[in-house]
């Protein structure tokens, strides 16, 4: 089975995948590092060549391509927050053994993941103010909002209520095998 996570940043779609595939034994795939290898760009580097996030999705997705292409037997793939919109879906929808698992989190579970990056792509070291903190849960919020139409389209929607890496990537398995069970996949 072909199993691709989504979900809004920082909802863990990498840690857990990674943890998740090395339980099943399967090989894993963070998309936007592979976006960054295959262009030898970072993300937001790239981002910035593209008039719209749309011109953006359509010219990486060639990298989805190659991920399916280059993986016959299965695998976990962590997928971007708008991994199942328009240029992306199209080529999801069109796998047979494949299961799309939607992360869900708390606001306030999502807030303590956060993570910053610079340009380049390297980890910032960043302690947030109590104003900044209420921000960015009032972002996460809106992302989870504004989100929540494309994942509708996920097979599986899982929601962690604050667990951890491996209790997360635990609880995926089971859904995933009783989904196994369920459609024969």
């Amino acid at each position: 089975m072909k199993i691709f996570l989504v979900g809004i940043g920082c909802v863990g779609k990498s840690v857990i995948g990674y943890r998740l595939a090395k339980q099943m034994d399967l090989k894993f795939s963070d998309f936007d590092e592979e976006v960054e290898k295959y262009f030898n760009s970072t993300i937001e580097r790239l981002k910035n060549k593209f008039l719209t996030d749309y011109s953006y999705r359509a010219e990486v997705s060639i990298v989805l391509k190659k991920i399916i292409s280059e993986n016959r037997d299965d695998y976990v793939v962590a997928m971007p927050p708008n991994g199942v919109r328009d240029c992306y879906y199209k080529i999801l929808k069109k796998l047979n053994d494949s299961l799309i698992i939607e992360i869900q989190d708390e606001p306030e579970n999502i807030l303590k993941r956060i993570e910053f990056y610079d340009i380049d792509s390297k980890k910032i070291d960043k302690k947030l103010t109590e104003k900044e903190l209420k921000l960015y849960l009032k972002e996460i919020k809106e992302d989870i909002s504004y989100f929540k139409k494309f994942n509708k389209r996920a097979n599986l929607h899982i929601n962690l209520k604050g667990r951890g890496v491996d209790e997360s990537a635990i609880l995926l398995k089971e859904e995933i095998l009783k989904e196994k069970m369920k459609t024969g996949v």
